[in-house]
């Protein structure tokens, strides 16, 4: 009989029923070496309001975001583009350690920081041309937990999870193409939030 709640067993399920696979970690490392890496990102990363281009208006939101890679190579999405900084000490050590749980290798890290819960991300799918079509997404959670959807683009069937502190999904497969996922906004949570999306780039 397979244990469910064991860590292999929770590593290997997938969380969609076709379409693509979703692989949720849980927490892969102590709560106190998620808050202390959580500091260190709002301390030394460079944050600044997300941009997109909506209706032909250029907007800023509250949420703020970087872009950290192996290289200085450009990633657009929503219609702007943003040049890659090199990666910090902690990036590389949070990279690594993705890397070795996943099996996957990444080359680029997107990182948002959402300030409480009143801010969230719309549906969306991560299907830009930038991005290694069907490759691996691993994102880390820091912070606060908070709710996490998919929604399939055709039968509208939603699957939902809680991102706990220090938590690891990876997303892979044909996820992107069938599926959309979001952040919901809630008024239950007051404390900061940052997601590390690991990604590969292949127009560099």
């Amino acid at each position: 009989m397979i244990d469910l709640f064991s860590t292999g067993a929770m590593e290997e399920k997938n969380w969609l029923p076709k379409d693509g696979v979703v692989n949720y970690f849980g927490a892969i490392m102590s709560i106190t070496d998620a808050n202390d890496y959580m500091q260190k990102l709002l301390d030394t990363i460079v944050w600044k309001p997300d941009e997109a281009i909506i209706f032909g208006k250029h907007i800023f939101t509250k949420r703020e975001v970087a872009w950290y890679g192996d290289n200085e190579f450009k990633y657009t999405y929503s219609k702007t583009t943003k040049q890659a900084l090199i990666w910090t000490q902690e990036l590389l050590e949070l990279k690594r350690l993705i890397e070795l749980k996943s099996g996957e290798k990444y080359n680029s890290c997107l990182l948002n920081l959402y300030h409480n819960g009143d801010q969230g991300m719309a549906w969306h799918s991560d299907g830009e041309k930038d991005l290694k079509k069907n490759g691996s997404i691993a994102s880390l959670t820091l912070g606060a937990e908070r709710k996490f959807s998919f929604k399939h683009k055709e039968t509208k069937e939603t699957i939902s999870l809680t991102l706990e502190n220090g938590s690891l999904l990876i997303m892979k497969g044909e996820t992107q193409s069938h599926w959309l996922h979001r952040l919901p906004p809630t008024k239950l949570v007051s404390k900061p939030r940052i997601n590390l999306t690991f990604r590969t780039i292949t127009a560099i």
